[in-house]
């Protein structure tokens, strides 16, 4: 019997490694689905909510209420995957004081995720509705970290009966894009491979990237935020995505009136790390600083009754490196807001308890 042609030959020889290399990349997703699953669920029994799961409407929100007494603090996390664990540091030290509640957007840690657009205003709405749903009465005190600058203040341009005081947590200012671009810091970048590692992440590809919770967060945080980070990378993608629309959002409100406001800054040196991701100079990253307290400083001016503290030894995360600045800033706004009394004495409706 003759033989094949060689290219013939060649061909099939190609056709059949093609052939198992499609096998084999099925396997490994199988593989891979079935571990993710059996991973989401020992997840859900090893680490269940510290709080409660309220329905806003087919979906439920991860709210973690402690404490009592009014007013209640509310705090909103950064542009992040750890959500209501950003505040493990502080959370208890407030409920001590007052009702305190940390919450985890759609999506974010033990929260159901959304098909819709997440942006400013869908969180606003999602918060408000969280909180009514639960029965937490207002007045509240927002307290904002980095991108949950924007978000409190979209939540209160949009419902400004209920909030009676605010804290800045290193947040970010509506005009930061623009204004760090001016001296050489770009938008932080969002490649396009994320989106198709977040496609795929029921293949468990997303637990091949290294996730850490901030420097100084407790063993119990850092081993929660390793285990949920699968679950929460698409949500914290959205977020990233629709960062300039949230950015802008939050900048329609900036008069507070005289609602007490302490704003917290960060001004610890860029760490290496940080400069060599945006591949920043030393030099660009003390622009950034300096850039960075013009912009705060902005943000203090936004109510007549305002305090602004700079932490020349603190990071980003201003609740790990110095809990103890944060939990005096709340304390100090829950206190201005009991001294004033106005809205205590009924001259703004708190949030209506559900029937």
């Amino acid at each position: 019997m003759a033989r094949r042609p060689l290219h013939m030959r060649i061909l099939r020889w190609l056709r059949n490694v093609g052939l198992a290399a499609v096998a084999l990349v099925i396997l490994l997703m199988a593989v891979g689905a079935t571990y993710e699953a059996l991973a989401r669920h020992a997840v859900a029994k090893e680490f269940p909510p510290p709080g409660k799961l309220v329905d806003i409407g087919g979906r439920r929100l991860h709210l973690d209420c402690r404490g009592s007494g009014s007013p209640t603090v509310v705090f909103e996390s950064g542009l992040d995957s750890i959500g209501s664990l950003s505040w493990a540091s502080v959370h208890d030290s407030v409920a001590a004081v007052t009702r305190a509640c940390a919450y985890d957007r759609a999506g974010i840690m033990w929260s159901d995720p959304k098909r819709t657009p997440q942006s400013a205003a869908a969180i606003a709405d999602d918060l408000q509705a969280a909180l009514r749903a639960a029965g937490e009465a207002g007045p509240l005190v927002l307290v904002g970290h980095s991108l949950g600058g924007p978000y409190i203040m979209t939540y209160t341009r949009k419902y400004p009966d209920q909030v009676a005081g605010l804290v800045f947590v290193d947040a970010s200012h509506p005009d930061q894009l623009q204004r760090l671009a001016a001296v050489g810091v770009p938008p932080p970048p969002l490649p396009a491979v994320l989106k198709l590692v977040s496609a795929l992440s029921w293949t468990g590809l997303v637990r091949l990237i290294p996730v850490e919770a901030p420097h100084h967060a407790d063993e119990r945080v850092q081993e929660i935020v390793r285990a949920c980070a699968s679950t929460s990378f698409d949500a914290a993608l959205a977020e990233g995505y629709a960062l300039p629309q949230s950015l802008a959002a939050g900048g329609e409100l900036r008069d507070l009136g005289n609602r007490p406001l302490v704003v917290l800054t960060a001004m610890a040196p860029l760490p290496q790390a940080a400069l060599r991701a945006l591949n920043l100079s030393a030099s660009t990253g003390r622009r950034f600083r300096e850039v960075w307290k013009m912009l705060q400083d902005d943000e203090a001016s936004w109510s007549t009754r305002s305090r602004h503290e700079l932490f020349p030894e603190a990071g980003h995360y201003i609740q790990f490196d110095r809990p103890d600045a944060v939990i005096e800033a709340v304390t100090e706004v829950v206190n201005r807001v009991r001294e004033d009394g106005r809205m205590l004495e009924g001259a703004t409706p708190p949030l209506e308890r559900p029937q």
